[in-house]
């Protein structure tokens, strides 16, 4: 598919943790030829001692996504080529710090610093042209967990699970910064129905073609 003349650049996958985001990416990625951006999950230095100690960690491991995920927004624009992400900024501050300090595993001090510091990218950037939201039951995230069977990951509690998907249908349910897309990954198995996929493939052109 030639993308040369469209306006877009910028896509971004959104969800849970186990919704799917890392596999629709890929398969996106390969589709439309875009650029992928994964989480670097393997050289994450702090990502093992949170799940270890979220109280001394958090913080850390905040900034750090944060800064990261700046950093690939700032190369996105600079760049010519389309890029897909996997997880956004928005994420990092409106899901997973304000959790952790509603959890008290991140201090008020810590938090009102993370989240000025947010603030600040946040009036730098510009949102993704088309933001992709991955809705999931807590049941199936938990599935999709235990199958992929990440060590770090086998600590997550269940109550941890279900407050970040209160907080992501809060976050979704106001999100206006651009075009949404929202996909029941229940009921779609993307990863292994080639029908799935190519249904929303076609949901995805259709929300893009939109923006011409």
């Amino acid at each position: 598919m030639d993308n040369k003349d469209t306006e877009f650049k910028h896509i971004a996958v959104a969800g849970n943790i186990g919704s799917g985001k890392t596999t629709l990416t890929t398969l996106l990625s390969k589709n439309f030829g875009w650029d992928a951006h994964y989480e670097d999950i393997e050289n994450n230095p702090y990502l093992n001692d949170f799940y270890q100690d979220m109280p001394r960690w958090s913080f850390n491991l905040q900034v750090y996504f944060l800064n990261t995920r700046f950093e690939k927004i700032v190369s996105i624009k600079k760049g010519v080529r389309q890029v897909i992400q996997d997880r956004t900024i928005y994420e990092d501050a409106y899901i997973f710090a304000p959790n952790l300090h509603s959890m008290g595993l991140m201090s008020t001090r810590d938090f009102d610093n993370y989240m000025s510091l947010f603030k600040t990218m946040n009036s730098l950037i510009n949102p993704p042209d088309l933001l992709i939201y991955l809705r999931s039951s807590i049941a199936n995230l938990v599935s999709q967990i235990e199958k992929r069977g990440r060590d770090y990951e086998q600590n997550l509690r269940l109550d941890y699970l279900k407050r970040l998907n209160e907080r992501y249908e809060a976050w979704i349910s106001t999100y206006s910064e651009g075009k949404l897309l929202i996909i029941d990954v229940d009921n779609i198995n993307f990863a292994d129905n080639q029908e799935d996929l190519s249904e929303v493939v076609n949901k995805v052109q259709a929300e893009l073609y939109g923006l011409f």
